[in-house]
């Protein structure tokens, strides 16, 4: 069938398909969320935060998801498999692999309201978890700005060090200087 023979439904099914495939691809890690029973308020606020972290998070429907995962070794995953039934939202983690795991974790904290998400699970790279494993490691873990400060803070131990030792024939002399006035003194 060419595009012109496709009915319009089917074009935006197939656009809707390449753009998680698109995001899918594109992804470090990914949380499959459960919002049944939430309130819009509450599915809104959420959004919000994932926004804020850099989280792309999309409603999907669970056979569009399955063919845009289609080749990918997810495809046959029997947790993921499970996971994708009733109503399911995406949360995909482009620069940071804890960013949607770590809001979704802080979210579900906040309330009975906010309770009602359910993870349902997760992928890290080519690993998926359950959803229990995505809140208990996955949200955990240290993110990419905090990996950075302690690889910073490793990188800076040893000059600080050599500093300090640099620093102390010069600090020692000032004590013993310091000793002998006072000696001198009487104090």
């Amino acid at each position: 069938m060419t595009d012109q023979q496709l009915s319009p439904a089917r074009i935006e099914k197939e656009k809707e398909v390449a753009v998680i495939a698109s995001s899918f691809k594109k992804a470090t890690s990914m949380v499959v969320l459960g919002y049944q029973g939430m309130d819009v308020p509450s599915v809104t606020e959420l959004r919000a935060r994932f926004r804020k972290a850099g989280v792309e998070y999309r409603v999907v429907k669970n056979s569009l998801f399955q063919q845009a995962i289609k080749g990918s070794p997810l495809a046959t995953n029997k947790v993921l498999e499970k996971a994708l039934t009733g109503m399911n939202g995406i949360a995909f983690s482009h620069e940071d692999p804890t960013a949607a795991a770590k809001v979704v974790k802080q979210f579900r904290k906040e309330g009975e309201k906010h309770e009602k998400l359910q993870v349902k699970a997760g992928v890290l790279e080519s690993s998926v978890m359950g959803g229990a494993e995505v809140e208990s490691t996955l949200a955990t873990m240290p993110g990419k700005n905090e990996l950075r400060a302690m690889l910073l803070a490793q990188l800076q131990a040893p000059m600080q060090k050599l500093l300090q030792q640099l620093q102390a024939p010069s600090q020692n002399l000032v004590y013993a200087i310091e000793a002998h006035r006072k000696q001198l003194a009487g104090e």
